[in-house]
């Protein structure tokens, strides 16, 4: 079973305008409203191609309410440890450039944390967790090292899509798949802007500590590195409407693909297909979406 863990979801309010206008009165042109999350998207990516998960995490208030009605409809299963504050509220504002202004989220107690934590040593060996996104302030640094310490008893799959010292930290726990993308993978190493060549040699060097890695360079393509082999692959052209949940749509890409017993040129090709129809959508990609561009995807090995 695989399940999604999101410390800190969101509900995503986007509103489209021809412009914004600050300190003025503006108009939409189009909302939309989704439940939001890096987890929650590695979710309901999966749903769409035809794998199940269950969502873990801290959801409250009737934003919470709203996130697990909206996953339940969509045939996804929940687990959330309720808390008292509302789920947090994400705007994104589309007018030309896109501008965001994400909440901050409630406060997780001590005793809600331990309940999540107990869900975790629940699982079972062959499990796959993935630990997505951010932390609320409220919780402690070693949070997500906590949920990865229980996994790793328990011998279950690890996928890692953070950042910062969260991500630095998790490695210890030897990850199944880890996905960086490329700023991502240079904080890790302390570096500046990575060029290809540079992303080679870090990439390899992350490889020694997780059994797949997958670094995301948005349209400029995507590196894959892992024991079977080395690959890069070129991203499809198209029109990018969409910067949220790409990447959580490469993560379950990958997931997909890979219990489907393809090579890993094919997985690799799967993911990176499911990210770039995220970015070409306006919300997270379809599995029709995604098998129309597969084909485009070109896959070398380095």
């Amino acid at each position: 079973m695989i399940y999604t863990c999101t410390l800190n979801p969101s509900v995503d309010y986007i509103v489209h305008m021809d412009e914004l206008r600050v300190g003025e009165l503006n108009r939409a042109l189009k909302t939309l409203i989704f439940p939001g999350g890096k987890g929650i998207n590695v979710s309901r990516v999966l749903k769409r191609l035809g794998v199940d998960s269950t969502a873990l995490g801290f959801a409250g208030g009737f934003t919470g309410a709203f996130i697990e009605s909206e996953l339940r409809n969509e045939g996804i299963a929940c687990d959330f440890v309720h808390v008292p504050g509302p789920t947090r509220i994400n705007v994104k504002l589309k007018a030309g450039l896109e501008t965001e202004i994400n909440g901050q989220g409630p406060v997780i107690a001590s005793e809600e944390a331990r309940r999540l934590i107990a869900k975790i040593a629940a699982l079972s060996a062959g499990d796959v967790l993935v630990l997505a996104g951010s932390a609320p302030p409220s919780l402690p640094v070693e949070a997500y090292e906590q949920l990865a310490a229980e996994a790793a008893k328990r011998q279950v799959r690890l996928v890692i899509d953070t950042s910062g010292p969260a991500l630095r930290t998790l490695l210890a726990y030897q990850p199944f798949l880890v996905k960086p993308n490329h700023h991502e993978l240079a904080e890790l190493f302390g570096v500046s802007a990575l060029t290809k060549e540079e992303v080679v040699i870090y990439g390899r060097r992350l490889a020694e500590m997780g059994r797949h890695v997958i670094v995301s360079m948005g349209g400029a393509g995507a590196f894959y590195f892992g024991e079977e082999a080395e690959l890069f692959a070129e991203a499809p052209e198209g029109t990018v409407r969409n910067s949220v949940g790409a990447g959580d749509s490469m993560v379950a890409g990958f997931l997909a693909a890979h219990a489907s017993g393809k090579s890993i040129e094919e997985v690799f090709a799967y993911s990176v297909a499911a990210g770039s129809a995220t970015a070409f959508s306006e919300d997270l990609c379809t599995k029709e979406e995604v098998e129309t561009l597969v084909g485009r995807v070109r896959v070398a090995r380095l």
